[in-house]
């Protein structure tokens, strides 16, 4: 597993101010957490996403995925994906409230992705 995590770190001065921890999958680069001690313009994109995509070109990975929500990662090209994900309650009226949630939340993410994907800055065939 440790041949897995690419860690991605910021230094100030000789000290760490700043890190990305993303997971490699065989053809993707997973980003998960990320974080700083201090508030830099731009230091989040630098770390999570400009240097993993950096890193996946030079190692011929194929795919960053940024991870799950985040309006703000159109205009730097991430394309809006649906995510899934396994939930389980063992409370069965708290079981049955979450399912008619998610139920809702479903229709509305998938009405999101169709709006989103106007604003990617790609060029329309």
């Amino acid at each position: 597993m440790k041949n897995d995590i690419l860690l991605i770190m910021a230094k100030k001065d000789d000290k760490y101010i700043a890190g990305a921890l993303n997971f490699l999958g065989k053809n993707s680069i997973y980003g998960r957490n990320w974080g700083s001690l201090v508030d830099y313009k731009f230091l989040h994109f630098e770390l999570c996403y400009y240097q993993a995509i950096e890193y996946a070109i030079k190692n011929k990975i194929k795919t960053v995925e940024a991870g799950a929500q985040g309006t703000h990662k159109i205009s730097r090209g991430y394309s809006p994906v649906i995510t899934y994900s396994a939930h389980w309650m063992k409370e069965s009226n708290f079981h049955e409230a979450v399912k008619n949630y998610l139920d809702y939340e479903v229709l509305e993410v998938e009405k999101s992705k169709k709006i989103l994907e106007n604003y990617l800055p790609y060029k329309k065939k």
